[in-house]
């Protein structure tokens, strides 16, 4: 597991609080070792929003960071199980994805999927753009 994912923090974008107890984020940006253009990452984003909201009703925006090297890449907190959210990780080439239990976030390769604790969420949690 790249040692990144350890550090990774969220922005939350908008003033919800209706976290569920569990949930997934997710992305579709151009996965380690590749590099796709901006169209090709936001058309893969827009294809992964558009495939959450037709399963489940709690869809957000969430955006992961790294404080050391400020990369960002945009996401989306969904609530969906485990084995699901790998299976959507994995069709989108997605290396990884995250899963949060009550306040616990874990990160998990999208094949074979082994949740890996990470450390509390909501601390890494931050309110903006």
């Amino acid at each position: 597991m790249h040692p990144a994912y350890f550090e990774t923090h969220f922005r939350q974008e908008g003033s919800w609080d209706d976290w569920p107890s569990e949930f997934a984020i997710i992305t579709a940006y151009s996965p380690p070792g590749e590099v796709w253009t901006d169209t090709e990452n936001q058309k893969a984003d827009r294809a992964l929003e558009t495939e959450l909201r037709g399963r489940v009703q709690w869809v957000r925006r969430l955006t992961g960071f790294s404080p050391t090297t400020n990369h960002a890449e945009p996401g989306w907190a969904v609530a969906i199980g485990f084995d699901d959210a790998c299976k959507i990780g994995g069709d989108f080439k997605q290396d990884a994805i995250y899963y949060v239990t009550g306040d616990e976030l874990g990160v998990s390769h999208c094949a074979p999927p082994r949740l890996e604790k990470v450390g509390d969420f909501r601390s890494r949690v931050h309110q903006g753009v």
